[in-house]
């Protein structure tokens, strides 16, 4: 270790030296004053962020690229009007007045979950529909979290509704 302390010793006497000389002293001053509003108008707009490309045309009414070229337009491809989806589109919007009475318009709902089909009522209503669907199947154990919300929703609309909601008159 005597690397160590040779080391540390000329480290110490060139500090003790550098703190017995004298500091150095600034020779030039800058001065440092506000420009006048003529003068920052004469030096032109004030650059602000630097480097950045803005991806917005805001200096004319046609955009343009750094070129002058004129923005390409897409192609236009005609949508195929017959296609399955657009063609089938509103096929069953008239299957009560139209069809027979067999075929009820809500059995015609397919991409709505079941318990929402044909419900009519407010949102506790529908609340307590789905609970009664769900509580059989996997629901409450594949998403515990839905689960407890809906049933802290419940909960919250049976108390609002018993409280601020006025019931019809008795007949009593």
């Amino acid at each position: 270790m005597p690397w160590f302390t040779s080391t540390f010793q000329k480290l110490w006497s060139a500090g003790i030296l550098a703190a017995k000389s004298k500091p150095l002293a600034l020779t030039a001053s800058t001065t440092v004053r506000q420009l006048s509003h003529a003068e920052r108008r004469a030096r032109g707009p004030t650059v602000r962020r630097y480097g950045y490309k803005d991806k917005l045309f805001q200096s004319g009414l046609l955009p343009h690229l750094d070129n002058g070229q004129k923005l390409p337009m897409p192609v236009y491809r005609p949508k195929n009007a017959w296609s399955e989806k657009r063609a089938l589109f509103g096929q069953n919007d008239y299957i009560d007045i139209l069809g027979n009475d067999r075929l009820h318009p809500t059995r015609v709902l397919y991409s709505v979950p079941s318990w929402l089909r044909g419900v009519s009522g407010n949102e506790y209503q529908v609340l307590l529909r789905k609970r009664r669907l769900m509580e059989k199947t996997k629901y409450p154990i594949a998403r515990p979290t839905k689960w407890r919300d809906m049933e802290k929703r419940i909960l919250y609309l049976y108390k609002f509704l018993n409280r601020k909601t006025k019931t019809g008159y008795s007949k009593q």
